[in-house]
């Protein structure tokens, strides 16, 4: 019987939903690729599905996703890109073989190496993040409102205001934290 393991968080954007990944970073850390299985359950998931992980390429992935958090975060704060998350992503950007494949529905998805390598996934997700990092895509990077979490998630909608990262998970906590704390300032509001 396997082990349960947190569901995963899944984005529209793949660099920044595999920076989800790792939740609650100020907080009870939650890690939900923690054997080289579950990475390759996440990469499937993502369309990136790869032949075998090792723990030195899960090792990997996370510096990769670490890289791209900090990175994410400084360029939604407008600080600096942090050279040594730079020089990880760049890094596994290059070293995967990849192409990116037009389907007959009109969708771009991404074809890996016949050996379906981990490094070759990874280059995918690196690429990614470049574009969203360096301004390339439509949206604007920006830092989940939860004091526990403050994952960097790219924000697509109209107005470009999203405070979580996940309505489902941190924004419907917070809600529920401030319907929680009215009720005990206003007890009879609530009858």
């Amino acid at each position: 019987m396997r082990a349960a393991f947190p569901d995963f968080r899944l984005g529209n954007v793949l660099a920044t939903s595999f920076t989800g990944t790792l939740s609650e970073r100020h907080g009870n850390a939650v890690e939900r690729i923690p054997t080289p299985q579950r990475l390759m359950d996440w990469l499937a998931v993502n369309g990136l599905a790869v032949d075998s992980c090792t723990t030195a390429q899960l090792d990997l992935a996370r510096e990769l996703r670490e890289s791209i958090h900090a990175a994410a975060t400084a360029a939604a704060l407008q600080d600096a890109l942090p050279a040594s998350a730079v020089h990880v992503i760049n890094d596994r950007s290059a070293q995967g073989r990849s192409a990116a494949i037009l389907t007959p529905e009109g969708e771009r998805r991404w074809r890996l190496s016949s050996a379906s390598r981990v490094e070759d996934a990874l280059s995918v997700i690196a690429a990614d993040a470049i574009s969203i990092i360096a301004g390339e895509r439509d949206g604007k990077l920006a830092l989940c409102a939860s004091p526990t979490c403050q994952a960097a998630f790219f924000d697509t909608s109209q107005s470009r205001t999203r405070k979580w990262c996940d309505m489902n998970t941190c924004g419907n906590r917070q809600k529920k934290a401030r319907f929680n704390a009215n009720r005990r300032k206003n007890p009879r509001s609530a009858e």
